[in-house]
């Protein structure tokens, strides 16, 4: 493969969809990768030369009618040398941005510590949790008869099994999606070691240096430990030592009841396990309007799970196996006891000790990576991706920010991340899943809206699955009438929540959610019914179901 990159000025675009036009006209083999902007009226056109020419596409471009092509640039070639990208980390960010940068052809070299390649999603995050919880939730079905004449019978017979089994699914996808990916790339040089900024754009790992045009840090996160007293001395696991035990935690505490500390309570009380949540904030999902909070509560507490919210930790100790927590419970002392403890209480930056601070890169009270909407820190070709910026720490935006950093580093069109239809997923059951604003957000933003919330009791096809747990809430702007966001309480909001995230995307109004299927939707009865409840009454709604 012969890669090449251009960068083109375009005349005659007036709005996106001309550019969304031009890119349209630019999918035919031999194109890699394009970007078409219309704010700046510049494309970058990766391609395969061996199967498209140049002048090929800037014909393709010309066809389609008022776009001229005045000015054309071969990019990312300095004094006849490949450009050369440093990337510190192994996970997501950092493999979305090995593999933007090779069809930009720089050469890339990554350098991991810590975790094993693949970062925290493959290893300690999403593939282990997530196989886990759907464990748990098998077990938890065949112990609990929906349907009459239906006789169920589930039981754990093995934990070992059912971590092992986790274990060679880690293995099987670290190998597959990560290892496999890069072992014959071209160009590209993988290094275990701890890397040391030694200035800007240079490191010493393993005893060499090595410098680069530019420096992406994607270091990643980890669990963040609170100063408790005695908590060191009394061990605690986490997110990357839950997953390894190699028995089942006979009761189970959890510091924080946000995202991972929810997904761990269900998981472990459904396997088995007498599971207390505590939160020091007033309620749980602290982020989320007390709607969203209370409902996922209410259903976590009918399977056996306690929860404590303002509720401070004073101090921990052990007794023989035996795990002691003091608590302060609204003001009120108490004492907890546990034979496990899970931290859960945020995430925080791997940047300590890799001389970032030394470089002059600044970070923020907690050690994340300060940028700009490009992803550069404030130090000329140092740029960051991923949980070590903080935010939205999803594998799929930490890969979207690699891939635009890389982007960034080594093209001329700044290209910023748009995360207006950025959806999210707590995978408990029922899910709680959320895009765009909700009416506090929205409000912070000056907007007057709208909320309309419908109780799954109301939509036919969690009837027929008897299962009615949750609601679905679609929040919109008066002044145009379009969508803005939506939190869904489920049990498989993250597909409703697809459609809503899309109908935010491409500025659909409720009014066409209500009437009509959309192009770009296929318009679940769910989104349907729940747009219906802005102008009907939700005892009419069952007529209604698409």
């Amino acid at each position: 493969m012969k890669v090449k990159t251009i960068q083109l000025n375009i005349k005659g675009m007036t709005c996106d969809h001309c550019a969304q036009t031009i890119e349209g006209a630019l999918r035919v083999k031999g194109i890699l990768k394009k970007s078409v902007l219309f704010k700046t009226h510049q494309a970058q056109i990766s391609f395969d030369e061996d199967l498209i020419s140049e002048r090929k596409i800037i014909n393709r471009i010309k066809a389609l009618g008022p776009y001229r092509v005045k000015q054309r640039q071969e990019i990312l070639q300095k004094d006849g040398c490949k450009k050369h990208l440093l990337i510190l980390g192994g996970g997501s960010a950092a493999f979305a941005a090995a593999i933007r940068a090779k069809e930009l052809g720089v050469k890339v070299t990554m350098i991991n510590d810590g975790l094993p390649i693949g970062g925290t999603c493959v290893n300690v995050g999403c593939v282990p949790s997530k196989n886990l919880i759907r464990a748990a939730e098998a077990l938890y079905r065949a112990q609990i008869a929906r349907f009459e004449g239906i006789e169920t019978d589930g039981r754990l017979s093995d934990f070992t099994k059912v971590i092992a089994q986790k274990r060679e699914l880690v293995k099987t996808l670290r190998k597959e999606k990560y290892e496999n990916v890069v072992k014959d790339m071209a160009d590209f040089v993988y290094i275990n070691g701890r890397a040391i900024l030694t200035s800007a754009k240079t490191v010493k790992v393993n005893k060499q240096e090595i410098s680069a045009d530019a420096l992406l840090v994607a270091t990643g996160a980890t669990a963040a430990v609170p100063p408790i007293p005695g908590l060191q001395e009394a061990g605690y696991l986490t997110n990357e030592t839950a997953f390894e035990l190699d028995e089942l935690p006979e009761q189970l505490v959890i510091l924080g009841a946000n995202y991972i500390g929810l997904e761990n309570a269900q998981l472990f009380s459904r396997l088995g396990s007498k599971v207390t949540v505590l939160e020091w904030k007033p309620q749980i999902l602290p982020s989320e309007t007390p709607d969203v909070a209370a409902e996922i509560r209410r259903h976590l507490e009918k399977e056996g799970i306690t929860f404590y919210t303002a509720t401070r930790t004073l101090r921990i100790w052990k007794e023989g196996s035996e795990t002691i927590l003091r608590l302060s419970v609204k003001g009120t002392e108490s004492v907890l006891r546990a034979s496990h403890l899970i931290i859960a209480a945020g995430r925080k930056a791997n940047t300590a000790n890799i001389g970032l601070e030394s470089a002059g890169v600044v970070l923020d009270q907690y050690g994340f990576v300060k940028v700009d909407s490009f992803f550069k820190t404030n130090v000329e070709g140092v740029y960051r991706a991923g949980d070590v910026i903080g935010g939205s720490m999803f594998v799929y935006t930490a890969a979207y920010e690699g891939e635009l950093a890389a982007s960034n580093a080594f093209s001329a069109i700044g290209r910023k991340a748009d995360y207006t239809a950025l959806p999210w997923v707590v995978f408990t059951d029922p899910q709680v899943a959320g895009v765009g604003l909700d009416e506090v957000q929205a409000k912070a933003k000056g907007l007057d809206v709208e909320s309309a919330t419908l109780e799954l009791s109301h939509v036919p096809r969690a009837l027929a699955a008897r299962n009615t747990k949750g609601f679905i809430k679609l929040i919109r702007d008066k002044a145009t009438d379009r969508l803005i966001g939506a939190r869904i309480v489920a049990p498989e909001g993250a597909e409703l929540l697809m459609e809503a995230a899309l109908a935010i995307k491409f500025g659909i109004t409720v009014e066409q959610l209500k009437e009509a299927f959309h192009p770009y939707l296929t318009l679940s009865e769910g989104i349907k019914l729940a747009a219906i409840t802005f102008s009907k009454n939700v005892t009419e709604l069952s007529c209604c179901a698409t």
